[in-house]
């Protein structure tokens, strides 16, 4: 899979910027603000319909704007494929496919991309929505129906929410209502979190490998970290330990007016030699873990679906020790197109620059 041009019309600072993308490794250069992170990020919009950094589409426009388009077209599998996107302010958004409207589901499902950028080095010293976002976000470009559950399940939980919200103000508990909406927590939620461990059984695998060889003598262990589960249980046995669970909070949660338990309370614990690495890892040791992870996740996202994600490096390196620098560089599949974000070129030895397409960004424009 490679994307062969990008085109942006007012999203964020690129006003109207055109990218030629037909190489495999692509380096954007340029100084803070001036839009390097704005192409990475409309690159992985793309993929994920969804940004990494805001959660109102609306922030995309341009202040001087009223709409947002992006336009992509990528090579698949020796097919061309034309992405459009269009946002207006009144919260328009149109999709197409080779300029044939579609829908979320087959528009997400052209494109896949691995983000690794300086935020997620902060991944295990971050609050448990960032990690459960960064797992979501990995499973969603292997199991395409992954989004759906989780909007499903989200949407149960407000209505749920919205009714323990109507007890408090009231005194009256509709529980034939709170019956149904856990009925329909358990079901969507159970398959939620079977799906998560059985993710991160698969991409701790790999990322101990990698892990080891950066590290040299650490042993990398993930644990999906909920509080009804105590080790791995099949599909059943989640569903019994969701419903008991849902027993045992009901007064809290009537206390508090919100569900108190679920995958959307869950965490992901990391272990370095068995202690904890959130609590105990050096920087150092975090940003081995993180690295690790998301090499990990360019490999199972190829083995699961067949497609090689495009890598987008956001301004990591400089974040990174020469070892870490020199692992990550080396680790690239020859045939991952990568595209890379950097203040310069100070960062790459010649031999790496040499087969690199090298842009310039200033204040959204490209040279």
């Amino acid at each position: 899979m490679k994307l062969s041009n990008l085109q942006l019309t007012n999203y964020r600072n690129c006003k109207n910027l055109y990218l030629d993308l037909s190489s495999e490794k692509i380096l954007i250069i340029g100084k803070n603000a001036q839009g390097k992170t704005n192409i990475l990020e409309s690159i992985y919009f793309l993929s994920a319909l969804k940004s990494p950094r805001i959660s109102n589409n609306s922030e995309l426009i341009n202040f001087e704007s009223d709409k947002v388009s992006i336009n992509a077209n990528i090579i698949k599998a020796d097919t061309d494929i034309e992405l459009d996107f269009l946002y207006t302010k009144d919260k328009t958004r149109e999709l197409k496919v080779n300029k044939v409207k579609t829908t979320p589901k087959n528009f997400k499902s052209v494109l896949k991309t691995v983000l690794f950028s300086t935020n997620d080095l902060l991944l295990l010293r971050g609050n448990p929505s960032d990690r459960r976002d960064w797992l979501d976000r990995a499973i969603s470009q292997i199991y395409p129906a992954y989004d759906e559950r989780l909007s499903k399940y989200d949407k149960i939980r407000i209505q749920k929410n919205n009714c323990l919200k109507e007890y408090l103000k009231t005194g009256n508990l509709n529980e034939t209502l709170l019956d149904v909406y856990n009925e329909q927590l358990v079901i969507t939620g159970s398959n939620i979190i079977y799906l998560r461990i059985k993710f991160l059984n698969e991409i701790e695998k790999i990322a101990k490998e990698k892990h080891r060889i950066i590290s040299e003598t650490e042993d990398l262990k993930i644990k999906y970290d909920c509080v009804f589960l105590n080790e791995e249980t099949s599909m059943d046995d989640i569903v019994e330990k969701f419903k008991q669970s849902l027993i045992e909070k009901k007064a809290e949660e009537m206390r508090r007016g919100q569900a108190c338990t679920g995958p959307h309370r869950d965490d992901i614990q990391f272990f370095i030699n068995n202690n904890e690495a959130t609590k105990y890892a050096s920087q150092g040791q975090q940003r081995t873990v993180v690295l690790a992870l998301k090499l990990s996740e360019l490999d199972i996202i190829t083995s699961k679906t067949g497609d090689e994600p495009v890598l987008l490096l956001d301004d990591v390196l400089a974040e990174l020790d020469d070892i870490r620098q020199n692992y990550l560089l080396k680790s690239i599949n020859p045939n991952t197109q990568t595209v890379i974000t950097s203040v310069d070129t100070v960062l790459f030895e010649q031999e790496f620059l040499k087969d690199v397409k090298i842009y310039k960004i200033d204040n959204g424009c490209i040279s």
